[in-house]
């Protein structure tokens, strides 16, 4: 279906991570929850408080404002090992439906793209590596990075930067609320990917998934400003 794909020239792929090339909220949440079984903290009333957060706000969260930068790595970095233990034998039944063959797509057609997520590095190297998607990304800005996460617009505007595109040339593809607001603010087009929410009312197009019927047409509409 991808080689219907028309995109005009001068308009750019902002692509999210998690969300938007996996699925990987439930695997992230079974990876704290081991976690926290882990270092005896109860999961009751905790897990809400990590909802669009990075890792380093997470751990301050559980062991305090007062834990210092090595032991806010070293926590982050361990729950980040058991999500990747636990995502790997699964990874193939995550990968979003059709996100492969867009991107390859978006690329093969000379469409600017990057990945602008607020995810560890290491997850970017994982996911980049298990999808062979690494190839097709011109920029890849991470939550190292980005000093401010979504839902600042940072890392949509540093990978527009990046890609010598101006934002509202930019077509952004992400899924979670934080990120939808900082896609919005950044002054870009946006799709919303359905995987973790019901709805988006606020962007200017949503989609179940790559394969939705309603991407392609819509993409062919849009034109540089």
């Amino acid at each position: 279906m991808f080689e219907n794909l028309r995109v005009a020239p001068g308009l750019a792929f902002l692509f999210d991570m998690d969300g938007v090339l996996i699925e990987s909220t439930r695997i992230h949440t079974r990876a704290w929850e081991e976690y926290l079984a882990r270092h005896g903290i109860p999961s009751a009333g905790v897990m809400e408080k990590m909802l669009g957060k990075r890792n380093d706000q997470i751990v301050r969260v559980l062991w305090g404002p007062e834990i210092s930068e090595d032991e806010v790595f070293r926590h982050g970095a361990e729950k980040e090992r058991l999500y990747r233990e636990l995502m790997a034998p699964v990874f193939e039944q995550h990968v979003v439906r059709g996100v492969r063959e867009f991107v390859r797509a978006a690329h093969a057609a000379g469409v600017p793209c990057a990945l602008a997520t607020n995810a560890e590095p290491e997850n970017v190297d994982f996911v980049l590596d298990g999808t062979g998607l690494r190839g097709c990304f011109h920029a890849i800005v991470d939550g190292h990075q980005a000093k401010r996460p979504k839902p600042d617009p940072e890392v949509f505007l540093t990978a527009a930067q990046r890609l010598g595109v101006s934002p509202p040339n930019c077509i952004i593809f992400e899924d979670s609320p934080g990120g939808l607001e900082a896609a919005r603010a950044s002054g870009a087009r946006v799709v919303a990917v359905l995987t973790t929410l019901e709805e988006a009312p606020a962007a200017d197009l949503a989609v179940r998934d790559f394969l939705d019927p309603s991407l392609l047409p819509w993409l062919s509409r849009q034109t540089p400003r």
